[in-house]
């Protein structure tokens, strides 16, 4: 057996860029850099509707850099694909009223992560990798479906919640019938 192969290669690329791209995202909600902080998410988060907001900064930045991280490591392959892949479809649930594509503020970009990390769940991590390196001791075949139906679950109802505290709050505003 060679030590890799093409498919190895791209799996390594595909983790490095994905789960670089993950961590730096989720290391500005939890650190500070770029203009976040637990703080500042926070308070975004509960803009979002998502509540309560520092829990949901917290929350969310673990996925994402603590999921990255691991993507990029290639280690617990299902769990850090699947916790990057829920915390991108609370991120898509945001951006989905201004449709499609990033350039409108639309949902492209988290769906596209998120997509991405949730195939890296599911292929698996590839030869050049620390699950590899480690027996696979943290990537079975059963953790796959178990990471992904537990974040599919958990998502729901994080994302659901979101959706009825909007709900709530735009109750009783009626737009203006004449202008």
């Amino acid at each position: 057996m060679k030590c890799c192969d093409r498919r190895d290669l791209g799996l390594l690329l595909l983790r490095l860029g994905t789960g670089g791209v993950l961590a730096a995202h989720g290391a500005q909600k939890l650190l500070g850099w770029f203009g976040g902080g637990i703080g500042e998410t926070g308070r975004a988060m509960e803009a979002m509707g998502y509540a309560p907001g520092r829990a949901s900064a917290t929350a969310a930045g673990l996925a994402e850099a603590g999921g990255g991280t691991l993507l990029a490591l290639g280690l617990a392959t299902p769990a850090a694909g699947a916790a990057a892949a829920g915390a991108m479809a609370g991120a898509a649930a945001v951006h989905a009223p201004n449709g499609f594509f990033a350039q409108a503020g639309g949902y492209e970009y988290a769906v596209s992560l998120g997509l991405t990390a949730a195939g890296l769940a599911v292929s698996g991590p590839g030869r050049l990798s620390l699950d590899h390196a480690l027996g696979h001791a943290v990537n079975r075949n059963w953790m796959v479906p178990a990471a992904l139906a537990v974040t599919a679950a958990a998502t729901t109802v994080v994302v659901g919640a979101r959706n009825r505290r909007l709900r709530r709050a735009a109750e009783g505003h009626q737009e203006p019938l004449f202008e």
